[in-house]
């Protein structure tokens, strides 16, 4: 099976500008790539995965992935898949979030030895001249084209900002850049950053006279088509401090019987004829496959022996109720009022809630319980005494749980 194959198979592949010569790159490994990531927060998350998957397995088979990170387009803010203008962050915070990134992904991608390239496109956007992006670049693109792109089509009712209308521009100068400076032939991405990478060949045919190839892979969906990496609690993140690794193992450890296989396919390297067999699985015999899931992937991001410790305490939590190795919360004496905390502030400092009025929410529907208790007053307090020793373990649904003790 070859390369193309593979990712067929796996449902990777979502849309290509021309099959036969992608396959010709990719299967012999004759491919610069890149792929963008825009610097949009302080941390890597579920939603970067399948970028990061495919670019991983790009380069095993000896394609050059150039990974783009997006100093000067998160300026702007990408519309696509939004319904609303993104906040304008200063450059300051978007350059931190960009050396955040260059750690997270060097656990990914090999740099070594020049097998791969990591540049910002701050370095050639930041400088350049309003007038001479007009003339360059602006000039070869129809604006009732764009309108009709997808990525802007899905704004208009809400209103698309001028500001939000220059960035298909500026992504497709980054390809013509990265065309032009090394080589690179290919832009790979989501599938919301189709009309992005159509621009972009557009413009390096126009200008250059050559062409170049794009490929959009399937977005992570659920079965009934939300977008996976949100948990109650908010995102996803590949940062151990803003989500710990057995919280990330959990998160892929609960998913829905009908995702895990499509999980396993797209995120992992677990031979397919293995998956295969895993697809006549029924009822609990699938918490095996989730368990697999939860494990390649803990391992990948946070090291195998995470993954371990991941693995053994969810086991012992469940099957005991061992409170060892869970997430834990600490207080400081700061954070109690008259010696004591209420539970909702708990709740929310914990991150089994994202809010008071989430918490509030969660008690009423009988999903809390405080060590071993069903919580069903907005008023319980804990002492300082009751949060010292092992502290509170606190419990939301049948899965989540965080143990909170006063430092």
């Amino acid at each position: 099976m070859t390369l193309y194959e593979e990712l067929q198979a796996r449902g990777l592949i979502a849309q290509v500008t021309d099959e036969e010569q992608i396959k010709e790159l990719i299967n012999n490994g004759k491919a610069n790539f890149y792929i963008g990531f825009d610097p949009t927060a302080d941390s890597l998350h579920v939603g970067h995965f399948m970028a990061l998957s495919l670019m991983r397995r790009l380069q095993f088979a000896g394609n050059k992935p150039i990974v783009l990170l997006g100093g000067g387009t998160a300026m702007i803010g990408d519309p696509s898949g939004r319904t609303d203008m993104r906040n304008m962050m200063t450059f300051e915070t978007i350059q931190q979030n960009a050396e955040n990134f260059k750690k997270q992904m060097s656990k990914f991608i090999d740099f070594s030895e020049d097998k791969a390239l990591m540049v910002n496109n701050a370095d050639w956007l930041m400088d350049m001249n309003y007038v001479q992006m007009l003339r360059e670049v602006g000039a070869h693109f129809s604006v009732n084209n764009m309108l009709r792109a997808e990525c802007y089509k899905q704004r208009m009712e809400r209103g698309l900002s001028f500001l939000e209308f220059n960035y298909m521009i500026m992504q497709s100068y980054d390809f013509y850049h990265l065309y032009k400076e090394y080589g690179c032939v290919m832009q790979c991405g989501g599938d919301d950053q189709w009309s992005n990478i159509l621009g972009g060949t557009e413009l390096i045919r126009r200008k250059l006279g050559k062409d170049a190839y794009g490929m959009t892979i399937t977005l992570l969906l659920t079965s009934d088509g939300r977008k996976m990496g949100k948990t109650q609690a908010g995102a996803v993140w590949l940062d151990p401090n803003k989500t710990s690794p057995f919280e990330f193992y959990q998160y892929w450890r609960n998913v829905e019987d009908a995702d895990v296989i499509n999980c396993l396919k797209k995120l992992t390297s677990v031979p397919l004829e293995e998956i295969a067999e895993m697809e006549k699985w029924q009822g609990s015999q699938l918490n095996q496959a989730k368990e697999l899931l939860a494990f390649e992937l803990t391992k990948l991001i946070h090291s195998e022996e995470e993954a371990i410790k991941a693995r053994d305490t969810a086991r012992a939590l469940f099957s005991r109720g061992d409170a060892s190795n869970m997430p834990t919360t600490e207080l400081s004496a700061g954070d109690l009022a008259d010696g004591a905390i209420d539970i909702l502030t708990l709740l929310q400092k914990s991150g089994l809630c994202p809010s008071k009025s989430e918490a509030r929410r969660a008690i009423t529907q009988g999903g809390i319980e405080a060590n071993g208790e069903k919580v069903t007053e907005f008023g319980l307090t804990f002492t300082a005494q009751e949060l010292s020793g092992e502290g509170v373990v606190l419990k939301r649904g049948k899965k989540n749980f965080n143990r909170v003790v006063l430092k």
